[in-house]
């Protein structure tokens, strides 16, 4: 980035001194004055020609990195978490896609052909699906102008109002939405289309997979619309509807018929924004379902039933002063049909709090969840912000695991209704 700065900086220089020199030489320029100039000329398209012929034309690099530290009450863990591979621990509400590293690389073509490629090596969608460092990687073709683009690679999920990037979230950890209701990325080909004040990408892809197993062929249809009226406030809408692998469809004779296959997924979702002066607000409404993907299997039979859920997230955020923000955030989600089930959430979790009562409750009825989660953050300077939250998870059910519980180890395994979390990190970016 330094080598770009320098070159814009004498690009820049250069145009001005020709500038400067045009209008003297009207007037008459002295000998002197005319090799000054030409061997400012000559360096500067030098310097163009390497910064051309190293491909560094139209290239921005950025990145961040958030070591992030978590006490969870119920897990009685406080730990550092940073660079935490998804092998040894999934994702979670307590440990999702904080603690990480970003090197982010944008480059534009002349003919406005934009590459993005942003890697992360813990933490990213790649590594909870294929153990992968890429997080996205696609291109971005304009066809006969910027209104209309090609578009297609490795897409990070774009619902609801909350943003994977520390950078981009005001808190530490995600709402319950983005946590178990949204995928992780999108593989395939899409077009954006750009009309008005309305922004529109439609896409044909895999959905959560970079390849699909064999005996599977339908893409699944996603979506993403963008409507801004003026500069402080937006509406947005997403959805999928497609067959998708189901993870509750295990070979294991419970439903011979649906065994080892896909079924039907469908979800639609509205959120908004409104920034003005200090204040924050967003919004985020989801429906979602998938053909029997329930956690309880039907009684009588054995065979697997649906899941459904509904959920609604809001936020409100208030700057103090130029550096200090604070931030509110309440979540819900209704789960109870069927012993509940989540998109990829088809079994009883004690971390997460999914699933029916584990102390002989009824088994046909989840829990429904909510979260109040406050949290301040302070920018210690242009490229650093310090953050801290308070959360508290609660539901309608005995479905929070304590530490016997989780391990099967200790005297006092239990299931309660809440769990706790204190969550701090240092964000840098560039």
């Amino acid at each position: 980035m330094r080598t770009l700065k320098l070159t814009t900086l004498a690009l820049a220089l250069t145009s001005a001194f020709q500038t400067q020199a045009a209008d003297q030489a009207a007037a008459g320029m002295t000998p002197e004055q005319i090799k000054d100039f030409n061997r400012i000329a000559i360096k500067a398209e030098a310097l163009e020609d390497s910064r051309d012929a190293a491909g560094m034309k139209g290239l921005k690099i950025s990145g961040y990195m958030d070591p992030t530290y978590v006490y969870n009450v119920n897990k009685q863990r406080g730990t550092f978490q940073f660079l935490v591979p998804a092998a040894n621990e999934a994702y979670g509400y307590d440990n999702s896609y904080f603690g990480t590293v970003s090197i982010d690389f944008q480059k534009e073509t002349d003919n406005g052909t934009k590459f993005h490629l942003n890697l992360i090596p813990k933490r990213s969608t790649g590594d909870f699906n294929d153990a992968s460092i890429v997080n996205e990687a696609t291109v971005w073709i304009p066809l006969g102008g910027n209104d209309t683009k090609l578009f297609a690679g490795q897409v990070p999920d774009w619902s609801g109002y909350e943003y994977q990037s520390p950078t981009q979230n005001k808190l530490v950890t995600h709402n319950l939405l983005f946590d178990f209701t949204l995928p992780y990325y999108y593989t395939g080909v899409g077009l954006e289309l750009v009309r008005g004040k309305l922004d529109l990408k439609l896409m044909v892809a895999n959905f959560n997979q970079s390849i699909r197993q064999i005996g599977e062929s339908a893409p699944m249809f996603v979506f993403r619309g963008d409507y801004s009226s003026a500069e402080y406030w937006g509406l947005g809408f997403a959805g999928a509807l497609g067959n998708k692998n189901n993870l509750r469809a295990t070979p294991d004779g419970v439903d011979p018929a649906l065994d080892g296959k896909d079924s039907l997924y469908t979800t639609v979702e509205v959120d908004g924004w409104y920034t003005r002066g200090d204040l924050t607000l967003n919004g985020h409404v989801v429906y979602g379902a998938q053909k029997k993907a329930a956690i309880t299997a039907d009684p009588a039979t054995g065979a697997l039933r649906d899941s459904q859920w509904v959920g609604v997230s809001a936020l409100v955020a208030y700057k103090f002063n130029l550096r200090t923000e604070g931030t509110l955030r309440a979540d819900y989600l209704y789960n109870q049909k069927n012993g509940g089930g989540l998109l990829d959430w088809t079994a009883t979790d004690g971390g997460n709090g999914l699933g029916p009562d584990q102390n002989g409750g009824d088994p046909e009825k989840g829990a429904d969840k909510y979260a109040i989660t406050v949290g301040l953050s302070y920018a210690l300077n242009a490229n650093v912000t310090l953050k801290a939250e308070y959360r508290y998870d609660g539901a309608t059910q005995n479905v929070f695991a304590n530490k016997d519980a989780l391990t099967g180890t200790g005297t006092d395994p239990k299931f309660i209704k809440s769990n706790s979390l204190l969550a701090t990190s240092v964000v840098f970016f560039f």
